[in-house]
């Protein structure tokens, strides 16, 4: 009995160790995540958006997440602007536009807004309302993009959304000529969704694609080496970017070894028995 009260301490005790050690793993692994400061990009606050927008991909006015955009302009004008979106979040664009009054307008108008990443290749919507008719009586029209998840790494020749800048582009794709600027108001809205650890993928981009990243990267020290304080470009969230070794899927992984070590110790104690029978004498 002396045997079998040994090795059944001995079980706990392991069971216990296999136990505290996976809780130590992922105790460390959240601290981790709390440590650092780019592995969750929070959202950035609400407050007053730019009154503006660019004309071209160069003079795209800046959006950070979740800020509200406006802009005045004429129908006809190509309207830009530029967001950043970063490995694992679902980017969703929404646009409202004010349209003239019914008195200066007579015919249906048909608005559109596309979205580009930083290397100015179009990118597809997942749903939403990318094209709308508006008609001729209609005060406001509003147009939706929800892009796909955004990878941290894909092959040159995908079309996949990788990190980096996002430009947004807004016009008036089929109107009659002699309606053509008139007074328009735009108001545009960029939020972002995490999606975790499900798209996830081996590998990383060496910079996000951030028009002038590298240029603005080997300009960060001074010729006697010392390095000069860098400034977020344009479409560029200002505590950095997330993407890294961390993803949610270490979690995962450290749970289920946990769970395995587990199940390994309890069915070990269940296939070596419970010793010698007490009574039966050593050799026999």
């Amino acid at each position: 009995m002396r045997t079998t009260t040994r090795r059944t301490h001995g079980v706990r005790r392991a069971l216990t160790g296999a136990l505290l050690a996976g809780l130590t793993l992922l105790t460390s692994a959240g601290a981790a995540v709390a440590d650092d400061p780019s592995a969750s990009a929070s959202p950035a606050d609400d407050g007053a958006g730019p009154t503006e927008a660019g004309t071209t991909f160069r003079t795209a006015t800046a959006l950070k997440q979740d800020q509200t955009g406006t802009a005045q302009a004429s129908t006809g004008d190509y309207l830009y602007w530029v967001f950043p979106a970063d490995a694992g979040q679902r980017p969703t664009v929404e646009a409202t536009v004010k349209l003239p009054e019914n008195a200066a307008r007579r015919s249906t108008s048909t608005w559109q807004i596309d979205v580009y990443d930083g290397l100015r290749r179009r990118q597809a919507c997942m749903y939403g309302h990318q094209t709308r008719k508006a008609a001729a009586d209609a005060a406001t029209v509003e147009l939706s993009c929800v892009l796909r998840p955004v990878r941290a790494w894909s092959e040159p020749w995908a079309n996949d959304p990788l990190p980096g800048s996002y430009y947004v582009r807004l016009t008036v794709v089929d109107l009659p000529a002699d309606e053509l600027g008139l007074p328009v108001g735009a108001e545009v809205k960029a939020t972002v969704k995490e999606q975790g650890g499900a798209h996830d993928v081996d590998g990383a981009l060496s910079e996000p694609l951030v028009p002038g990243v590298s240029v603005a990267g080997a300009k960060d020290g001074d010729a006697d080496g010392s390095a000069a304080p860098r400034v977020p470009s344009a479409g560029e969230p200002e505590d950095g970017w997330a993407s890294g070794w961390w993803t949610d899927r270490w979690l995962w992984t450290v749970g289920g070894g946990v769970l395995a070590a587990l199940a390994a110790v309890f069915g070990y104690s269940l296939t070596r028995g419970r010793g010698r029978p007490a009574g039966v004498p050593q050799g026999v």
